[in-house]
């Protein structure tokens, strides 16, 4: 049997374009490699800290993040995503620039997740920084100007933590704040599934639906469906297929 080579890398078709952080990187935590059921590829961007990407919406950060990116497609992957919701910002300037399908943020979500859910119902994001998502960061992403929108700014962990990046965080503390406020944001009426902005929320996505009922959506299973379409399951033809 003959193959084809051409690159360095195989076995990892998802590069995810990793902050310069620091803070704890818990099982279930995109940046955690023992969350995926699949190998991932890391790219760390230099410099680009969760205040300077979420707070400084990311100023003069995308010639950072298009490097780093071609060096994850010369290394061999079939398509890139980001640990950082804010990101969507980028969507178009790096699709453009990488030649590879890129999915950027959670938030790409949304428009889907409206289209599944019954008449009157929509969905609502919940954000680590709900003063630093802009208009212009949901319209990258597709998402309508009327979601419904909840912060874990108000709790007492989650956000200080992950965007000061310390080195310590408090996880009983943060799944409060992520619960909290995400059953803030089930109280309005119209919210028919919650989307997790932030990517870091991931291990209390089944605590949150617990306390609110509602559906969850998160950059893991965006990211499970996205790999599924790099590489595809292949199943072995039956015997009355030949």
């Amino acid at each position: 049997m003959r193959v084809k080579g051409g690159k360095p890398l195989y076995g990892a078709s998802v590069g995810i374009l990793m902050l310069d952080a620091r803070f704890p990187r818990i099982l279930g935590d995109m940046g955690n490699a023992l969350t995926w059921p699949f190998p991932v590829h890391y790219k760390i961007v230099r410099n680009a800290s969760p205040d300077r990407v979420v707070r400084g919406q990311a100023k003069n950060m995308l010639e950072n993040f298009i490097e780093a990116g071609r060096e994850l497609v010369a290394d061999g992957v079939d398509g890139i995503t980001t640990n950082c919701g804010f990101l969507a910002l980028y969507q178009q300037e790096l699709s453009r620039a990488l030649q590879v399908p890129v999915a950027t943020s959670s938030l790409m979500q949304v428009a889907m997740v409206n289209s599944l859910l019954p008449a009157g119902k929509k969905a609502g994001i919940l954000t680590i920084s709900a003063r630093s998502l802009t208009p212009a960061h949901l319209a990258s992403a597709g998402v309508p100007d009327t979601t419904p929108i909840a912060t874990t700014e108000g709790g007492q962990e989650f956000t200080r933590a992950i965007l000061d990046s310390e080195a310590e965080m408090d996880i009983a503390a943060a799944r409060r704040d992520n619960i909290d406020a995400a059953i803030q944001l089930a109280k309005d009426p119209s919210v028919g599934a919650i989307v997790l902005e932030c990517t870091n929320m991931v291990p209390y996505a089944a605590a949150i639906r617990a306390a609110t009922g509602l559906p969850v959506f998160s950059i893991y299973n965006f990211i499970l469906w996205f790999q599924a379409s790099l590489s595809p399951r292949a199943f072995p033809l039956s015997s009355e297929e030949g």
